[in-house]
């Protein structure tokens, strides 16, 4: 079978109060007596998109869709002046998505499916509440350990030097004697539109750069939107600057916490912004979990992709 569907419309939709002047963005896809599926984007901050729910089969799954705090139509958008980041973090964003599975009527998820950054936030809420967790799907794997961002924000310079050199070039001299990482989540908060704005187009030229040994990568086009640059810029490196406001390699160290929870971790071989020892560090210390490497496929793409991602959504439909 194919583990895309036809283009599909939700149901039902709605905006969430979540507390702290903030609301919640969600969408249920399907059947609405399907098995409840939940959907966790990447980014942070990318929020989530029409195409991500056709990844469910809709007479099997109740697929429920959410975007983030201050992403996609959740309110306030990190732009907005008025936005508070301290009230966007890790434990804000479970607690969302519990009071959101509360507000449904829902006991438990039957699968969580988690892409990139999604996979840290899957993790998280998975250990926080493995009572309410039946599976997991986690697809370019991460945990956003301290090591992770270093890596990616700062090792992978020596696989894209001439793109490394531009994006550390960008930071003023005053920042100079902080980590990338630190230096752009200040400049992205700065008050200035001529220092946040060229931070954030720098930050996504980066993010492109360390991506692009996927196969068939190209620039993004979400990243010509000035709108969206910001937000995304913001949020991830308000998270990665807090190391996603967990203690360092949690995730890895309290995977015994999810048990025999079944798992598909699906991760590329050419990954180099995600590299592979995280999924398999995790693969080891989760016996429940199965690991399968794709070895045409970067962070994101690869012809096998679906088929596994298919495969995994068949069986967990059956729990």
């Amino acid at each position: 079978m194919s583990a895309r569907f036809p283009e599909i419309e939700p149901y039902e939709s709605g905006m969430l109060d979540v507390g702290d002047g903030h609301q919640v963005y969600w969408e249920c896809c399907g059947n609405p007596e399907g098995k409840p599926a939940l959907y966790l984007h990447g980014g942070p901050g990318s929020g989530s998109s029409p195409g991500q729910r056709r990844f469910f089969d809709p007479e099997r799954y109740r697929a429920v869709l959410i975007d983030q705090r201050g992403s996609g139509r959740s309110r306030p958008l990190v732009p907005e002046p008025a936005t508070d980041l301290s009230l966007n973090t890790t434990q804000h964003l479970i607690a969302d998505i519990e009071l959101l599975r509360e507000h449904l009527g829902i006991e438990s998820w039957t699968t969580i499916l988690g892409l990139s950054w999604g996979c840290t936030l899957a993790q998280a809420y998975a250990q926080a509440h493995t009572e309410r967790v039946k599976s997991l799907i986690l697809g370019f794997v991460t945990s956003t350990s301290r090591g992770e961002i270093e890596w990616i924000t700062e090792g992978v310079g020596r696989i894209f030097p001439e793109e490394w050199e531009r994006f550390v070039g960008a930071i003023p001299a005053e920042l100079g004697h902080l980590r990338p990482i630190d230096a752009y989540a200040r400049m992205l908060v700065d008050p200035d539109p001529a220092v946040h704005e060229q931070a954030a187009l720098e930050w996504c030229a980066w993010e492109d750069a360390h991506v692009s040994l996927t196969p068939g990568a190209g620039p993004s086009l979400r990243y010509e939107d000035p709108e969206f640059r910001l937000r995304f810029a913001r949020l991830v490196t308000h998270y990665w600057s807090n190391h996603a406001f967990m203690d360092d390699d949690q995730l890895i160290r309290d995977a015994g916490r999810l048990g025999d929870i079944p798992a598909v971790l699906i991760h590329g071989r050419y990954d180099v912004s995600g590299p592979l020892y995280t999924a398999w560090q995790l693969h080891k210390r989760w016996p429940a979990s199965e690991l399968h490497i794709l070895d045409d496929a970067g962070h994101g793409g690869g012809n096998t992709f679906y088929d596994v991602l298919g495969d995994a959504l068949d069986r967990f439909a059956e729990l």
